[in-house]
């Protein structure tokens, strides 16, 4: 049965999980990841260079919105822990690593914070964004 704490009732495990599972689809985690790594100073853009591209066209043709949630994202979640790999554009004048260090804390910080477990951020720096017309223009 369950003990009794300061006069309420405590489930036990047991009969908590009797009653149904809870699972977290990766799609959600992509999002949360999406959102915390698009907040780092430093990130100008997520993606590798063929999800930018179609992500370009989406946008040309009044799809704003299409896959940018979790463009440059991807989670594999295993119960209630998560590995979430981040591909990003890091803008010029950034440090890499401090850059990539914040991103980790960043997403790691958000989806733990919905009760998941972080067990990896793998981030990768695609590209790099210059600001300003190139060189000899």
């Amino acid at each position: 049965m369950s003990e009794v704490v300061g006069g309420a009732p405590e489930p036990v495990a047991s009969e908590t999980a009797a009653r149904g599972a809870t699972a977290v689809s990766s799609e959600v985690v992509e999002k949360i990841a999406g959102t915390a790594a698009r907040a780092v100073p430093g990130v100008a853009d997520l993606g590798g260079d063929v999800a930018r591209f179609f992500n370009t066209v989406l946008d040309r043709i009044g799809l704003d919105e299409v896959g940018d949630a979790s463009r440059g994202i991807s989670a594999q979640i295993d119960g209630t822990n998560a590995v979430v790999n981040v591909v990003l554009v890091i803008a010029a004048g950034h440090v890499v690593a401090e850059v990539t260090e914040a991103v980790r804390a960043k997403v790691i910080e958000a989806v733990e914070g919905y009760g998941l477990h972080v067990t990896a951020v793998n981030v990768k720096v695609d590209d790099i964004e210059l600001s300003g017309p190139p060189a000899g223009a």
